[in-house]
């Protein structure tokens, strides 16, 4: 894995590797410049240099269970970490498209708390290339559901506002009102790995409308990050006894290290 400042390494990368992708990364600035000094701006949700060196995105080979890197190289191509192969998550796969960090955070934050939603394509456009093997082999595309009283309160479900620009981009099937979260559960900050769990068991399930799009389909769920895994199980458990054929994860960001928080 790399960085885009070349901070996170799956190996060592040969100096000719580096050099390539750091003159590509140059050709993609004068195609397409940021439009701003040191944030968002414009339709395009365009990043400053400075704020887009500091993403620590997320290349494979990368676990294929949680999307997140390795603490080494692997001899071949593929695999899981540790904890996905000790308590694999009940989604099939994952793929985050950064580390969640403190360079990360603000800006998922001002698209889920700040009404930012300019972020959302550029969001969109990160996980059409980091969830791209994932998107190859799915059929469609279903955002992660807020309960009717918190999508009162945001006005928006952060979720949906990335996986439907992600589906048109890739012209894949999109389905936002499939899942719904029928019990409106407290936010997840802060409670222990168990607690999480508690915390969403049977709060999803698929509408009776969803069911009959769903049954027999590779559905790709999106949501905004990945901490302990605990909300996406939840919602892929009712994917599945709902007759989904398999169920993917795409994230915007994983958070390092977060099945190992105390139970």
């Amino acid at each position: 894995m790399t960085g885009l400042d070349g901070r996170l390494r799956s190996g060592i990368k040969a100096p000719w590797a580096i050099r390539l992708r750091d003159y590509g990364r140059a050709l993609v600035d004068i195609v397409l410049p940021p439009a701003s000094l040191d944030g968002f701006e414009g339709s395009l949700g365009g990043l400053s240099v400075s704020a887009f060196n500091r993403i620590i995105f997320l290349e494979d080979p990368v676990c294929d269970g949680c999307g997140q890197a390795f603490e080494y190289e692997l001899a071949s191509g593929g695999g899981r970490c540790i904890p996905c192969q000790t308590t694999p998550h009940l989604f099939s796969r994952a793929r985050a498209a950064c580390i969640y960090d403190e360079h990360s955070r603000g800006l998922i934050l001002g698209l889920k708390h700040g009404d930012q939603q300019a972020h959302a394509k550029l969001f969109a456009r990160w996980l059409s290339r980091a969830a791209d093997p994932l998107i190859l082999d799915c059929d469609a595309v279903v955002p992660v559901p807020l309960h009717p009283s918190r999508l009162l309160q945001r006005r928006f479900n952060q979720s949906a506002e990335i996986a439907r620009p992600l589906a048109a981009l890739r012209g894949l099937t999109y389905l936002p009102d499939s899942l719904k979260r029928i019990r409106a559960t407290q936010s997840q900050g802060g409670k222990s790995l168990g607690g999480r769990k508690t915390n969403v068991r049977g709060a999803f399930r698929v509408t009776a409308s969803g069911a009959k799009k769903i049954v027999g389909r590779r559905i790709l769920l999106v949501d905004d990050v990945l901490t302990t895994g605990a909300t996406a199980n939840a919602c892929t458990k009712a994917l599945l006894d709902a007759g989904a054929a398999s169920v993917d994860l795409a994230v915007i960001a994983g958070v390092h290290g977060a099945r190992e928080m105390p139970k």
